[in-house]
């Protein structure tokens, strides 16, 4: 890293992990979340201290809440709008001033503009307009079939490794990864010879999404994206020489003069986020979901028994457990909340798994429960206009994945703990190590191996 990204670093990461500090010190539930790999290990406990009956609570940056309905209405609404990447009126001036010394970040990120993550309309509508007729739920219906395919094609794999390491193997490097990477890669003509390289990369790139990263985790965030960055700016400019019949492709020959077409910065960005969000949070929801059903095997009896409850499971593994845990927004004007004032520019932090644990929307809220009638009602996708773009590709990816895990191996089960992700806004498993047990044996996961929220 330069001088200018450790200026950087220390006026944004540096100083919310001291604020954050700052604020464990007082008790506050949301910084002390935060700081602790113990309960970021299981969050929802300390959630709950923010539920009162206010619509926000005190959080370790900004008002928080945890409020299914206030998270939707924020979301919903165009009184609120991005972090935009760029605002720092809110800071104190020696870190503006930093800031400002620093300059630009040299990489392309997925919480800076122009990723559509960071900007709102015109440039975020215009964004999204050009790549969503790739994620309808037609086009997504049309990839069902393709997605099995891929799946058992896994799936033979996964039986011989095991067959090879005494029955075992890691469910999430061997799978729950390998199948949505597939798939994207796929669709938007980028090698799926490089689908380690690129799970590699997208695993150095994932924390960029947190707040108060230590300096070495922040260089390593750097270092995997300008190595994307520039993997993706030679894939572009070998599509315009020989273009196919993709996404990126289908991108890249639209003319960027007459408005209707991406600048080559808005290209660059649009497709990086595509690509990494079309597996990075697909790849947790698939381990997310094996780990419930291994807790619940009065659930995987379930499912056995009526393979139509899968689509229902499939929402009910993000609603309990959502692969994304919380995002935020920015207030564009004065207004209000639930009769709660928010003045123009005013961060507020909404959690999207704790509002998917609301009971005043989930009655039994603890439970996972397969035939929850509506369990759709989450917001583990977000809301609004920012609705997640690829949450039917998601969905159809894990009621496939999951279902057809389960059916091959309908004994499977852990053979040791688990391993969670570092990262806190991306909640999922960095290792799920399974044994592919002969049928008949008993699938409940021995004591102790595998824990998971309640």
């Amino acid at each position: 890293m330069t001088v200018r990204d450790t200026v950087r670093w220390a006026a944004t990461h540096g100083a919310m992990r001291l604020a954050t500090r700052v604020r464990a010190r007082s008790g506050n539930p949301d910084a002390e979340v935060l700081l602790d790999p113990l309960l970021r290990e299981d969050p929802y406990g300390t959630y709950e201290r923010l539920r009162t009956p206010a619509p926000f609570a005190a959080g370790a940056f900004a008002r928080i809440s945890v409020h299914h309905d206030v998270c939707t209405d924020v979301l919903r609404s165009d009184d609120f709008g991005t972090l935009g990447g760029a605002r720092t009126d809110g800071l104190p001036a020696v870190l503006r001033l930093a800031l400002r010394l620093a300059g630009p970040r040299a990489t392309v990120g997925p919480i800076d503009p122009p990723s559509m993550l960071a900007v709102d309309p015109p440039e975020h509508t215009r964004y999204r307009r050009l790549v969503s007729r790739a994620f309808t739920a037609r086009a997504v219906a049309q990839l069902r079939d393709r997605t099995r395919q891929i799946a058992d094609e896994l799936l033979d794999d996964l039986a011989d490794e095991a067959a090879a390491h005494d029955g075992q193997v890691d469910l999430v490097a061997r799978y729950a990864s390998l199948l949505p990477v597939t798939v994207i890669s796929e669709m938007l003509g980028v090698p799926v010879a490089m689908r380690e390289q690129f799970l590699a990369w997208g695993d150095g790139a994932a924390p960029s999404l947190d707040m108060g990263l230590d300096l070495s985790a922040q260089q390593q965030v750097e270092r995997s994206l300008a190595e994307l960055e520039s993997w993706f700016r030679e894939h572009l400019q070998r599509l315009r020489r020989e273009p196919g019949e993709d996404l990126l492709s289908a991108l890249v020959g639209m003319a960027d003069d007459d408005g209707s077409g991406l600048t080559e910065t808005e290209l660059l960005a649009t497709a990086m986020l595509v690509f990494g969000a079309g597996f990075e949070t697909t790849v947790n929801l698939i381990g997310n979901g094996a780990a419930q059903l291994f807790a619940h095997p009065d659930q995987r009896r379930l499912l056995a028994a009526d393979a139509s409850l899968w689509a229902g499971a499939v929402d009910e593994v993000l609603r309990i457990d959502s692969p994304v845990q919380r995002t935020a927004r920015r207030a564009r004007r004065d207004t209000t909340v639930h009769g709660v004032p928010v003045a123009a520019g005013e961060l507020v932090v909404l959690v999207l798994a704790a509002a998917n644990r609301d009971p005043e929307v989930f009655p039994a809220p603890d439970e996972f429960d397969v035939r929850r009638a509506n369990a759709r009602d989450h917001v583990a996708f977000s809301s609004g206009i920012h609705f997640c773009l690829g949450a039917a590709l998601a969905r159809m990816e894990g009621e496939v994945a999951l279902q057809a895990l389960f059916e091959r191996f309908p004994d499977l089960a852990p053979a040791g703990p688990p391993q969670r992700r570092s990262t806190f806004i991306l909640r999922g498993y960095a290792a799920m190590p399974v044994r592919l047990t002969p049928a008949g044996s008993t699938p409940e996961a021995a004591p102790g191996q595998l824990p998971v929220p309640a």
